[in-house]
């Protein structure tokens, strides 16, 4: 799902999945930098800024990832509320239904008209609003007026959650659709500051970004390969998990299981769960609720978080971590200490 530039296989970064999907369907324009543009910038100019969109590109991709659960949440929630709905309306039609029955064979004057008026409405505020019209019928009919009015009470308050629902989600919506236009536009700025690079000097910025290990470092696992440590421990089975997944693809969003692919925090926490412990999704929460651990006392099965917490390896022992880095590359391991990531090092907890 990743892009390489012409001649090197130089990767974009983290997010460029999902905007190789967009450009696919509306096109993106990249600005090449042409014979009249300003100086190219130095290597170490471009460095600077590939790291920077890195940044961002984990940070609006892990915001996306935590819309996109909020989003399942919701549309979980509305099918739950619309089923209370359907059950909710069907007591009140049946006791709309009853009390005009009632009111029907109890009456004869001109409030009888006034009643079956607003028995006629299918509309349970209304219904409440007209309720001391309707507590006429109390005198031999007072359980089934005082039902009627329960339902119509309950049926309005489920009619008001599905709305407040209805309205996150759309909510919800918009929120996706300005984060992907914003990863649209930090690729094209980085595909344009790449340009102003020979194709050697490309390969050069590759090698200290995330994901360096698989340009060229000989340190770098990718394929699977047996795990032969301790199994006593949930956090030995998780270890072992992340062995199996090496040379997945990444994947936006992924969760996997392989071949499907994995992003970062799909992948800890894929591996977690198969140890028996269920952690949350997204980078952010993973790190705001797990408990924080030293740098100095990491221990296999740990989560290092890095670039302002928007991306997670786990550490796998012997100065080693498992990450998923970035679209285009796969499942690999690589030292802990690679430029990139002892650079952008935030932390570690334990889950």
């Amino acid at each position: 799902m990743g892009t390489r530039l012409t001649g090197n296989g130089f990767r974009l970064r983290r997010g460029l999945a999902l905007a190789i999907a967009l450009v696919t369907a509306g096109g993106l324009a990249v600005v090449a930098i042409g014979a009249s543009a300003a100086p190219a910038p130095t290597v170490a100019q471009v460095q600077a800024k590939v790291n920077q969109l890195t940044t961002q590109f984990n940070k609006v991709s892990e915001q996306l990832d935590q819309a996109d659960e909020q989003l399942s949440a919701a549309q979980r929630q509305l099918k739950q509320v619309t089923a209370r709905w359907q059950h909710a309306n069907a007591q009140f039609e049946a006791a709309r239904t009853g009390v005009a029955e009632i009111a029907a064979s109890a009456y004869e004057d001109a409030g009888s008209t006034s009643i079956a008026g607003v028995l006629s409405s299918d509309n349970p505020e209304a219904i409440l609003q007209q309720g001391a019209l309707l507590l006429q019928l109390s005198a031999t009919h007072d359980a089934q007026t005082q039902q009627l009015l329960s339902d119509a009470s309950q049926l309005a308050g489920v009619q008001q959650e599905m709305q407040r629902t209805e309205n996150g989600i759309a909510s919800i919506k918009s929120q996706l659709t300005d984060r992907k236009s914003s990863l649209k536009k930090l690729i094209s700025t980085e595909q344009a500051t790449l340009d102003g690079l020979t194709v050697p000097q490309q390969q050069q910025v590759a090698n200290t970004t995330i994901g360096a290990g698989g340009s060229g470092n000989t340190s770098n696992t990718t394929t699977k390969q047996p795990y032969t440590g301790p199994t006593g421990t949930q956090a030995d089975a998780a270890v072992a998990f992340a062995y199996a997944q090496l040379g997945c693809p990444y994947v936006y969003g992924g969760t996997g299981p392989c071949p499907d692919g994995y992003d970062c925090s799909g992948l800890v926490q894929a591996a977690w769960a198969h140890a028996g412990l269920g952690i949350q999704r997204d980078t952010f929460e993973q790190w705001a609720t797990l408990a924080h651990i030293s740098s100095t006392a990491i221990e296999p099965g740990d989560l290092l978080y890095y670039a302002g917490q928007s991306h997670v390896a786990m550490y796998v022992g012997g100065g080693m971590i498992i990450d998923a880095p970035i679209p285009g590359q796969v499942v690999e391991k690589i030292p802990m200490n690679s430029e990139w990531y002892a650079q952008n090092f935030d932390g570690a907890v334990r889950p």
